[in-house]
């Protein structure tokens, strides 16, 4: 079967605390965009996970998400067989996008139905979790408050329909050094609540102006690059403009094509940020 994976960002997102088991808990808007991976997934007589792409720089052993997802399926459901998976990557690797994440919930729907098992998403979501902590919205998609370790899900009206312009910088950035480097005594939190009235209301006036990212007072004086790529956005039409995860691809949400091309255009010359993608806000029950 065939079965497109996609990139997600972060509309609003906020750290409450750190657990004393070293996680995080956070609240985050989530939101599905069009950009996706495709993934053509097999159900093999022999034993074994065999995963093929074009792209040498991916791993297609047990370091990659989709390996990981299509043992835990084999393992947890003792399925006889193996699963050949064919790659072909879109989204930006190492981006703060889920791209990973959202690979590996595809592989987790594809055997359910390939093998038959009947899972609901809430029992894939529960397996997802065991892979990341984003698996189980990946599995779930749409808009979505995320809550605890991003585990706890609720359903949100879809977002209004805008475009999407994604800028990746070529800096390299940890998503654990920037949350042990969080300091949640001296950072202003977003406003997640507001945010999601917004949502409530289909008012993107409102969800852009709620935009936030908790992680941005890491990441960003190390890379002052994401701060120039947003401010390329913003003089170029974006009504707002926002690191997504822990970066470093910055997202910027425009009404028009021409506004987003524009900014696209902008950031092009520039040379900042090599990789560009124009997309959208993406609902996957329309």
């Amino acid at each position: 079967m065939k079965i497109d994976a996609h990139a997600k960002i972060n509309l609003g997102l906020d750290v409450i605390r750190r657990r004393d088991d070293g996680y995080h808990e956070v609240r985050m808007i989530m939101q599905t965009i069009g950009l996706h991976d495709e993934l053509r997934i097999e159900r093999l007589e022999r034993e074994g996970i065999v995963i093929t792409t074009e792209r040498d720089d991916l791993p297609v052993n047990k370091d990659n998400l989709i390996y990981r997802a299509a043992k835990l399926m084999i393992d947890e459901y003792s399925l006889e067989g193996g699963i050949s998976v064919g790659l072909t990557k879109n989204i930006p690797v190492a981006a703060g996008l889920a791209g990973g994440s959202s690979d590996a919930a595809a592989t987790l729907r594809a055997v359910n139905e390939l093998y038959e098992l009947g899972l609901s998403d809430d029992e894939l979501a529960k397996l997802g979790v065991r892979i990341g902590a984003d698996v189980p919205y990946c599995i779930m998609g749409g808009t979505a408050l995320s809550e605890g370790i991003g585990e706890v899900l609720t359903p949100l009206a879809p977002c209004p329909a805008c475009r999407v312009l994604l800028a990746k910088p070529p800096v390299g950035v940890s998503t654990a050094y920037v949350y042990s480097h969080l300091d949640l005594k001296s950072v202003t939190h977003p406003d997640i609540d507001r945010m999601q009235k917004g949502i409530d209301k289909g008012d993107i006036g409102t969800i852009a102006d709620a935009v936030g990212n908790v992680l941005e007072t890491v990441t960003v004086p190390a890379n002052p690059v994401i701060n120039d790529i947003k401010k390329m956005m913003n003089e170029n039409g974006a009504l707002a403009s926002l690191m997504s995860g822990s970066g470093p691809t910055v997202f910027g949400l425009f009404l028009s094509d021409d506004d987003m091309l524009k900014a696209y255009e902008c950031i092009k010359r520039s040379g900042i940020a090599p990789e560009l993608v124009m997309t959208e806000i993406f609902d996957p029950k329309a």
